[in-house]
C-alpha cells in the first residue's frame, strides 16, 4: 500500500507532505519495495505514528487484572480504535496468585489486526508505600522481593517491562540493584524524599510513574522525588493528560522543566473509558465516574476515564505544543521501554502503526 500526499508527523515534531511505503505491515523506503501498489490519498490530514500508552488499565467495561483473556481482547481492539497501535495493559496491587493469572492472560490472548499490540505488561504494585497508595489495596502491599518479581514475569512469558517501586520502602535498594537492567524499575506510590529518589535513580532506577500523583508535592525547601527526577536528565516521568488529575498550569511547566524528551503521556485509564457515567470497579474496589473522573467512596482518584489519543489533544489544548505533545505519546514511550526500534516513529523498517487524522486531531483512519 501507498498512503499519498499526507502531512506525515516527523521524528524531530514537525510535519511534511510525503507519501508512505507499506510492505508486510511495515514501512519501507521506496514504491519499488511495494507488492501491493494500492493508494491511500490523504491529501489534506495528518498522518501520525499509532500512539504507544505503557500505563493503562482497562476500558469499555473490562480491566487487566480481570485475568480474563476475552476482556482484554475488548481492551485492545478499543484501543486500536483509539488511535493506541503499542499497549502495556497495566496491573494493580493484588495477591501473588491473582497476579500470575493476570499475567497470564496478556502471554494467552488472540491478538488480530483489530487490535492494539502488547508490547509489554507495567506491574503497578505490590511494592508500594502503604501512605502513598492510591486507589491500591493497603492489605495486599508488599515489600519489594526480586524472587517475587521474577515468579511474576516467568507467568507473563518475560512480558513486564515496567514495575513500580517506592524506593523508601525495606529491600528497595537491593532490588533496584538487582533487576534494574532486566526491566524499567518506576518510582512512585511513595513518600520518599529527594535524597532517596536521587539515589534510587543514580542506582538504575530511571523513570517514574505518574508525575505529581501518589507523592510528596515539590517543595523551595523539600523538593523531593519530582525535585530529583528533574535533577536527572536521563530520567522519564509519566504524566496523565485528562484534564483531572493535573492542572493545565503544572502541565505545561512539566514541559518546560524535563523538555520534550522526557515527558511520557500516558492515560493510566481504567475500565469506565468508553463508557457512560456509573459504577465500575479498580483493583477490587468500587470507582464510580462522573463526567471523566473516576473516584473511590472517599474521593480519591482512582485512574482515569479518558483514552490515551483524548488525553494527548488535551494536553495540546492546555497550551503544550502539538509536536511535544504528540512525541510524548509516541516516541517517548516507546524509548522509555526500549521498542523505538519497532514503533513510535514513521521511518522505514518500523511497524506500519498509522494514524490519519484530521487537522482538529479527530481520527479519520487507524492503520
Amino acid at each position: 500500500m501507498i498512503i499519498t500526499n499526507g502531512k506525515v508527523f516527523q521524528e524531530d515534531g514537525s510535519y511534511k507532505v510525503m507519501d508512505l511505503y507499506v510492505e508486510n505491515g511495515r514501512l519501507v523506503s521506496s514504491p519499488e519495495e511495494v507488492t501491493d501498489k494500492t493508494q491511500l490519498d490523504a491529501a489534506g490530514l495528518k498522518v501520525l505514528p499509532g500512539l504507544v500508552d505503557i500505563h493503562s488499565h482497562g476500558a469499555k467495561r473490562h480491566d487487566f487484572s480481570d485475568a480474563d483473556t476475552g476482556g482484554l481482547k475488548v481492551i485492545l481492539q478499543y484501543e486500536k480504535s483509539q488511535g493506541v497501535t503499542s499497549y502495556c495493559p497495566t496491573s494493580m496491587t493484588l495477591p501473588k496468585e491473582e497476579l500470575l493469572a493476570i499475567f497470564q492472560t496478556a502471554a494467552d490472548v488472540e491478538q488480530d489486526d483489530t487490535c492494539a499490540h502488547i508490547v509489554g505488561i507495567n506491574m503497578e504494585g505490590p511494592f508500594l508505600d502503604p501512605a502513598k497508595k492510591g486507589a491500591h489495596v493497603e492489605g495486599y502491599i508488599r515489600k519489594p522481593d526480586v524472587e517475587f518479581f521474577r515468579e511474576c514475569n516467568k507467568a507473563a512469558n518475560g512480558m513486564i517491562k515496567v514495575v513500580t517501586l517506592a524506593p523508601n520502602m525495606e529491600g528497595a535498594e537491593e532490588f533496584i540493584k538487582e533487576l534494574h537492567d532486566e526491566v524499567v524499575i518506576s518510582l512512585g506510590h511513595t513518600g520518599a524524599d529527594y535524597d532517596c529518589a536521587a539515589k534510587a535513580m543514580k542506582e538504575g532506577a530511571l523513570h517514574v510513574t505518574h508525575l505529581y500523583n501518589a507523592m510528596n508535592p515539590m517543595g523551595h525547601r523539600a523538593p523531593g522525588m519530582i525535585g530529583a527526577a528533574a535533577d536527572n536528565e536521563e530520567c522519564m516521568v509519566e504524566l496523565i493528560g485528562d484534564g483531572i488529575h493535573i492542572h493545565p498550569v503544572t502541565v505545561r511547566n512539566t514541559f518546560r522543566l524535563f523538555g520534550p524528551e522526557r515527558v511520557v503521556l500516558i492515560s493510566d485509564s481504567m475500565m469506565a473509558t468508553g463508557m457512560e457515567n456509573g459504577t465500575y470497579e479498580l483493583g477490587g474496589q468500587e470507582v464510580t465516574m462522573k463526567d471523566r473522573k473516576a473516584t473511590l467512596a472517599d474521593g480519591t482518584i482512582a485512574g482515569s476515564a479518558t483514552n490515551l489519543f483524548e488525553c494527548m489533544k488535551c494536553v495540546i489544548s492546555m497550551g503544550v505544543p502539538e509536536g511535544e505533545a504528540i512525541l510524548a505519546a509516541t516516541r517517548n514511550p516507546a524509548k522509555s521501554i526500549g521498542i523505538y526500534e519497532e514503533t513510535g516513529s514513521l521511518t522505514p523498517g518500523k511497524r506500519a502503526d498509522i494514524v490519519l487524522a484530521d487537522d482538529n486531531l479527530n481520527i479519520v483512519k487507524v492503520l
